[in-house]
């Protein structure tokens, strides 16, 4: 076997390059000859870098020209009890994060819906989504492409299903502009997030499309998925899972809580979160949702980059005669517990705090459980910030914890 050094020394001399090395060695040796290299040109000690636990092999589906891992402080709120479809247990929600006070303040929110009893959650929708682009000659070939697929739903399911055992094709939607027409395909992907099964079963029907129309296809992803960027389609026909969650507090759990009344916590949404996020024209009507979906993410194992469409949430907040009524509803969550990340050691761990690491029983339920208590945890944060603006100790919150 040939040693990191020597392999180093190869790639310095232009004998190999970075992506050939493991073709040469064992993936940990491979990236310690990358280490070795930097160390040599940039001078840095990596030596914290390549100090990591799981075997590199492990990751090869991952990432590519690996040198180690990062390590990002991974931490529990709660319990946070929840009344779901999925999840009807008091659950430790693990958040990976660098943002001191954050767990502080979904722990706090916990507090809060554990003296209120518990979180209801339900999953609304479930539909991963893939929208290839297709240029025509006109207007009129567009619209009989687009009658085509209405029409052609049959055909189009057969081809994208025999390429996967798992997803289901839900529907097809065309979108004609000018001479390009969109398909937006949706998918039940089960217990995984599905991006790439959604990719490949929509190529597959795409060839479908091809060769029953005079459509021609030019890119199997059109933006109007849409993945990985904010977008109203996403907010309003959902992507992933639409996922919403609720709580009353009684007013004697928001003063003890929070320090603060239902009213005030109310109108601190009304103004911040929607009348504050229309004049921004946010697609997000929330405090920070993506704090907890990024955490949450990070720790089990999801794709970072989704937090974009998966904080794509309004939280509504209302002050009753008894109390507090709020909740979250995140219409595009991209999460699964299979597949991607989910598979890498210290996700799959933290998963297994959750009770659903790999394919549920029915096939998606440990995905829709994923969702839940994503969900419950965003609420958690939600409440916890809007009590820390109402109350005006959020300053002084982070001055406690030193951030």
């Amino acid at each position: 076997m040939t040693d990191a050094a020597t392999l180093a020394a190869r790639v310095r001399d232009g004998d190999l390059r970075l992506y050939e090395l493991e073709d040469h060695a064992d993936a940990a040796t491979a990236a310690a000859a990358r280490r070795h290299l930097l160390a040599e040109e940039v001078g840095a000690d990596l030596d914290t870098i390549a100090d990591y636990a799981f075997d590199a092999a492990v990751a090869d589906a991952n990432v590519e020209n690996m040198i180690g891992a990062t390590q990002i402080p991974l931490a529990i709120a709660g319990p946070l009890p929840i009344d779901g479809e999925c999840t009807s247990d008091a659950v430790y929600l693990p958040l990976a994060t660098t943002e001191g006070a954050l767990v502080a303040s979904v722990n706090r929110g916990a507090a809060a819906i554990r003296d209120a009893g518990e979180a209801s959650t339900r999953v609304l929708k479930r539909g991963m989504t893939r929208a290839p682009v297709f240029s025509v000659a006109n207007v009129e070939e567009a619209a009989a492409v687009a009658d085509w697929v209405r029409a052609s739903f049959d055909d189009l399911a057969a081809a994208a299903e025999s390429t996967t055992s798992h997803g289901e094709l839900q529907e097809v939607t065309p979108y004609v502009v000018g001479d390009s027409v969109f398909l937006r395909f949706s998918y039940d992907t089960k217990d995984a997030m599905g991006m790439n099964m959604a990719t490949i079963a929509t190529r597959a029907a795409a060839e479908v499309v091809e060769e029953e129309t005079p459509a021609s296809l030019v890119a199997v992803s059109g933006n109007l998925c849409t993945d990985k960027k904010p977008a109203a389609i996403n907010a309003i026909q959902g992507r992933g899972r639409s996922v919403a969650a609720d709580v009353f507090l009684p007013s004697e759990v928001v003063e003890a809580r929070f320090g603060t009344t239902a009213e005030a916590i109310a109108e601190v949404n009304t103004r911040k979160n929607l009348i504050g996020s229309a004049k921004a024209a946010s697609f997000g009507f929330n405090a920070h949702v993506a704090n907890v979906v990024a955490a949450a993410f990070l720790a089990t194992g999801q794709d970072i980059a989704q937090v974009v469409e998966g904080a794509n949430a309004i939280t509504s907040v209302e002050a009753r005669e008894s109390g507090l009524y709020a909740s979250v509803t995140l219409p595009s969550l991209a999460v699964g517990t299979v597949g991607g990340g989910t598979k890498l050691p210290t996700q799959s761990e933290a998963l297994d705090i959750l009770g659903i690491a790999g394919g549920g029983d029915p096939p998606g339920s440990n995905g829709d459980a994923l969702a839940e208590v994503v969900a419950a945890g965003a609420l958690a944060g939600e409440l916890s910030l809007l009590g820390a603006l109402a109350g005006r100790h959020l300053a002084s919150a982070h001055a406690e914890h030193g951030r």
